[in-house]
C-alpha cells in the first residue's frame, strides 16, 4: 500500500505519523508541494493520503497556484473513499476541498492549549482511543465550517472546530500532535511562524511557547500516535 504525503513545507513533516508509517511498512511518496513538486497524475496507487501543515492559507492560490490542483485532488479521494488524514493546514485543505469555507479565526490561537471531544468523539472508532481534554500545540490564523455531512469530533472555546471527519475514513485534525522537539525548534526559525508566535505572546513568547511544548512533548506525541494508529488501522488490514 502507498500513503501519499503532501507536504507544504519543509519543516512540517508527519513527524510521529510519519514513524507509525514505518513501523507498519507502508511506503511513503512524498510531495513537497512548495517546492513545485507535482501531484500524481491520478489516485491508482494511492491507498491513502496524509496532508500536513504549512504557513499558507488554503485561499493563497494567486501566490500558490498548486493549491486548486491539491484540493481537487483531496475531494476526488474523499469521494471516491480513499483514506484521508490532515493536520492543521490540511484539515483546511479537506473542509476547503468539501466546500466549506475557510476564513480567518478571531485571533491566531498559537501554545500549548486544551482540546474538548464532542460527544460523537466517544464513540468514534479514532478518537475513542484518548481521555479527552487532552493539551495540543496549536499555532495557526484560520479556521473553517464544517463541511457538509461531517461529524465534528474536537472542539475547543477560541476555535470550536478543532477535528472532524467525513464518511468512515476521511479525518482532519486542526491542531498538532505529531511535533518533535527537532521540529518545533525548526518551526523557531521560519519567519512567518516567529511573528505569530510574537503577535499572540508578546515579546519572550517564542521562548515560553517551545518551553510550554517540552514539558508537554511526551504527551503530545504518544496521543498523536494513538490516534494515527487507530485511523490507519480503519483501511491497514
Amino acid at each position: 500500500m502507498t500513503v501519499l504525503v503532501l507536504q507544504h513545507i519543509a519543516c512540517e513533516p508527519p513527524g510521529v505519523f510519519e514513524d507509525v508509517l514505518h513501523e507498519r511498512r507502508l511506503p511513503l511518496l512524498r510531495v513537497e508541494l512548495d517546492e513545485g513538486e507535482p501531484l500524481p497524475g491520478s489516485l491508482d496507487g494511492i491507498d491513502a493520503i496524509v496532508a500536513m501543515g504549512g504557513p499558507m492559507s488554503v485561499n493563497d492560490e494567486a501566490e500558490h497556484p498548486w493549491l486548486a490542483a491539491e484540493k481537487a485532488l483531496i475531494a476526488e479521494a474523499v469521494g471516491s473513499g480513499v483514506p484521508f488524514w490532515g493536520s492543521c493546514l490540511g484539515v483546511q485543505l479537506l473542509a476547503a476541498s468539501l466546500g466549506a469555507r475557510v476564513t480567518r479565526g478571531p485571533a491566531p490561537e498559537v501554545g500549548v492549549l486544551p482540546v474538548y471531544a464532542t460527544d460523537a468523539a466517544a464513540g468514534d472508532p479514532v478518537f475513542a482511543a484518548l481521555a479527552w481534554p487532552r493539551p495540543t500545540l496549536q499555532w495557526h490564523e484560520d479556521t473553517f465550517d464544517l463541511p457538509a455531512g461531517a461529524t465534528l469530533l474536537a472542539t475547543s472555546p477560541e476555535y470550536p472546530h478543532q477535528a472532524f471527519r467525513v464518511g468512515c475514513v476521511a479525518y482532519g485534525v486542526q491542531f498538532h500532535v505529531e511535533v518533535d522537539e527537532a521540529m518545533a525548534d525548526e518551526w523557531a526559525r521560519v519567519p512567518a511562524y516567529v511573528a505569530s508566535a510574537e503577535s499572540v505572546l508578546g515579546p519572550g513568547g517564542l521562548d515560553r511557547l517551545l518551553a510550554d511544548f517540552r514539558t508537554s512533548m511526551g504527551e503530545m506525541q504518544a496521543d498523536g500516535r494513538a490516534l494515527f494508529t487507530r485511523w490507519v488501522e480503519l483501511w491497514d488490514d
